[in-house]
């Protein structure tokens, strides 16, 4: 049972990571950003990402923040398996 809460919770943060990747990439094309998936990404990565855009300004014409933001994102994972596990043994 708990590998499979983990197995899940590893997937949905892969996705969303890849998602932030595609939505990067997207930044180069701004026909991409455009199109509806281009909006739909948006929806879902603007915020996370916005959140470090206040801390982290752009270095000339690079934007670090998105780099910050996925690397953040292995820790929260890694924090949340962490988390789990020690519920499980406690309970266990």
């Amino acid at each position: 049972m708990l590998v499979s809460i983990l197995n899940i919770i590893s997937i949905a943060f892969s996705i969303y990571s890849f998602m932030l990747i595609i939505y990067i990439l997207m930044s180069w094309v701004p026909a991409a950003q455009q199109s509806g998936f281009g909006r739909l990404l948006g929806k879902l990565c603007e915020p996370y990402l916005g959140f470090f855009r206040k801390f982290i300004p752009p270095i000339g014409m690079i934007d670090f923040s998105p780099i910050i933001g996925i690397l953040l994102l292995s820790f929260i994972e890694r924090g949340v398996k962490i988390v789990l596990l020690n519920i499980f043994n406690m309970v266990a």
